[in-house]
């Protein structure tokens, strides 16, 4: 149902015949090209929201003994995900191409990018690399790579501004994309760091978790010691994004 994707993963191909003996499999070795790395987004994951394209390099490198000259990617994912791409070499080791991916269908477009929920999560990637003498390297099963769905958090600390060594209620909420319907839906369920920075750090501190509602809420007592920042920040899963909350600012009074 989708058209195209991301890759990362690496691999090494060798062109050896079945059967053949570890001597002959060492002269094919040297003599045939090798598919050798396939890199997405400087290896990190691919994240996506619900409208928004999201567009990313992969290189594919090999030995350039011989050059290679044209690569086409393919990539597989749950539940029928499949993704494909190509591109012109742009040296004789390097092969570089782009995915577009998007939660959303391009209106009128021919070739429309779009996810469902249950393609997040990890997909693989095969590789078919043109070289200089005619030959094709085909690499099946690269590597592994995490197609998640976007997560965003909410925070408030009220009342404000507090009074020192009184307690105050930090809420929020953790919703994430929904690749059916294009939307952001409460997160159930999952367990979440509340954090705070002092005013004059830069640095976040984890003082204590909350579970979100079944509507994806959060909610917990704090305790006004200090003006600076509290936010909520979450970790992520295999099928979704980690995302924090930008720090709310309280003024602690005496």
């Amino acid at each position: 149902m989708s058209r195209r994707g991301v890759v990362v993963g690496t691999a090494v191909v060798l062109l050896a015949g079945a059967g053949a003996s570890a001597g002959a499999a060492g002269a094919d070795r040297a003599a045939g090209p090798v598919v050798g790395q396939a890199v997405v987004n400087q290896g990190r994951d691919v994240v996506v929201g619900t409208t928004q394209d999201v567009t990313f390099p992969v290189t594919v490198t090999g030995s350039g003994d011989p050059a290679l000259t044209f690569v086409d990617v393919d990539l597989k994912g749950p539940n029928g995900g499949f993704y494909t791409t190509d591109a012109f070499c742009e040296s004789a080791t390097a092969c570089t191409t782009t995915f577009t991916v998007n939660a959303h269908l391009r209106p009128g477009g021919d070739d429309p990018v779009d996810l469902t929920n249950a393609q997040a999560g990890t997909w693989s990637v095969d590789a078919l690399a043109d070289t200089a003498d005619g030959t094709s390297v085909f690499a099946r099963d690269l590597g592994s790579f995490s197609l998640k769905r976007a997560a965003r958090l909410t925070v408030n600390a009220s009342p404000e501004p507090a009074t020192e060594g009184s307690r105050f209620i930090v809420t929020g909420r953790l919703e994430r994309a929904d690749w059916d319907t294009y939307r952001y839906r409460g997160y159930a369920g999952q367990m979440v760091k509340l954090q705070f920075r002092p005013k004059d750090s830069s640095t976040y501190a984890t003082v204590a978790t909350a579970r979100t509602s079944s509507t994806g809420a959060l909610h917990i007592m704090a305790r006004g010691t200090e003006d600076g920042y509290w936010r909520w920040h979450f970790a992520g899963t295999a099928t979704t994004g980690a995302a924090k909350a930008t720090g709310d600012y309280v003024d602690v009074r005496p």
